[in-house]
């Protein structure tokens, strides 16, 4: 583990952040010690922790860094094992030797989102104002907040310009927020299944998630830290539901149907009859082993009050207005969460101005979570789309620095 701080110092009038997890694999850093970060709300962070992991070499010009942009459920560990569960990472079928994001050439960086619960200060983390677990108390975080911090790693890698930002889900709206408010420090971003705002309907479903935990006896409005008991159920139904939206009707009927999970017959009672019901149940109680129930708060009102067009006088064009990004955004048939309308709206925006933008809707039955699966067209575009981008970045053979011209 790496571990880089300037100075211990708290500065006035900044909300200071003392870590509680601490001895992950990766790299740590502590930023906003002598500029706090300020943040959307009005407050100011710092010093804070961000965690993060890379993967690869940086080359010689520094001109091959991707910047993978994590989902809500994700965190940092994109092609580790996790350092709690196990499992393997989240997007090893896309990161690696080989893959199309190809280590071999590429310096890949992945990055505790704020307000995460991996090593980046969240509300699990302690006030030292106070000397407890922050709970509600940790300043609310916008999409903004999260990019704005993910930069500070960006510079103090010595970075100047990203060759590229991709990322799914909440990951892609991170990926325009990049390409909107940091144009000159990317050279080429792929949103993936994702969108400019998030929709009423996923605002509503984020929203009987939150409820599900607060509604939790073992939340004790937020402040269930020093408590022999977490409010693991809240926060597993929270999880379920979320995931029913990820699938698709297709996939689910294909994967379970109507069959029963371990029985020959209905019980007449509320055990899980059906093997849908299990694999729901598993997936709640699986991933309560990994997330804080706060963060989960915090990051759905995060996705939940993003709105890219909002910022720019209600105009989504006006988000990239000059921009020189190159654009290549992918979406998914089956995806009802994050549909392809959304995408297109994102791409009329990009043609407004005149941006160079690529589109592809990819036909599968996967549903949302399309992106984090087997899906060979999906990766054959991703390879497809960077190999281009990198040949006109100049970025020839591997990441060992024997690089050609630059362009930017």
């Amino acid at each position: 583990m790496t571990v880089v701080s300037k100075s211990g110092a708290t500065t006035t009038g900044s909300i200071a952040v003392e870590p509680v997890v601490t001895g992950l694999p990766g790299h740590t850093i502590v930023l906003g010690d002598t500029v706090p970060l300020a943040l959307v709300s009005g407050q100011r962070l710092g010093p804070f922790t961000v965690a993060y992991q890379t993967y690869g070499s940086l080359n010689a010009n520094r001109s091959n860094a991707i910047l993978v942009c994590h989902a809500l459920s994700g965190d940092q560990f994109a092609i580790d094992p996790h350092p709690i569960t196990g499992k393997p990472g989240w997007w090893e079928t896309v990161i690696g030797s080989g893959l199309p994001i190809d280590i071999d050439r590429y310096f890949v960086i992945c990055i505790n989102v704020l307000g995460g619960c991996m090593g980046t200060a969240g509300p699990k983390d302690i006030n030292p104002q106070t000397g407890k677990r922050f709970g509600l108390d940790f300043p609310i975080i916008t999409i903004t907040d999260m990019v704005a911090a993910q930069k500070l790693v960006i510079d103090h890698l010595g970075i100047d310009k990203l060759f590229c930002v991709t990322g799914g889900s909440m990951g892609a709206m991170q990926v325009l927020e990049w390409a909107s408010r940091y144009p000159q420090r990317v050279f080429c971003a792929i949103p993936i299944a994702g969108a400019a705002r998030h929709s009423a309907q996923n605002i509503a479903f984020h929203e009987v998630g939150r409820q599900a935990i607060m509604a939790d006896p073992n939340w004790h409005g937020g402040n269930y830290y020093d408590h022999a008991e977490q409010p693991h159920r809240g926060l597993a139904v929270a999880r379920m539901a979320a995931h029913i939206t990820y699938l698709s009707d297709s996939a689910l009927h294909q994967k379970f149907g109507r069959e029963l999970q371990d029985r020959t017959d209905v019980s007449y009672g509320f055990d899980a009859d059906f093997q849908i019901e299990s694999y729901l149940r598993h997936q709640g109680s699986t991933f309560v082993e990994r997330f804080d129930a706060n963060s989960y708060l915090y990051m759905t009102r995060a996705m939940d009050y993003f709105d890219l067009a909002a910022e720019h006088e209600a105009i989504l064009a006006n988000a990239f207005e000059d921009s020189q990004v190159r654009f290549c955004l992918i979406s998914f048939t089956s995806d009802w969460l994050f549909p392809t309308t959304e995408s297109r709206q994102i791409v009329h925006a990009l043609n407004a101005v005149a941006a160079s933008v690529s589109f592809v809707e990819i036909e599968t039955d996967a549903g949302h979570d399309a992106f984090l699966l087997d899906e060979p067209e999906f990766f054959g575009i991703l390879s497809g789309f960077l190999a281009g981008a990198a040949e006109l970045r100049g970025l020839d053979g591997d990441a060992s620095g024997r690089t050609g011209r630059e362009t930017s």
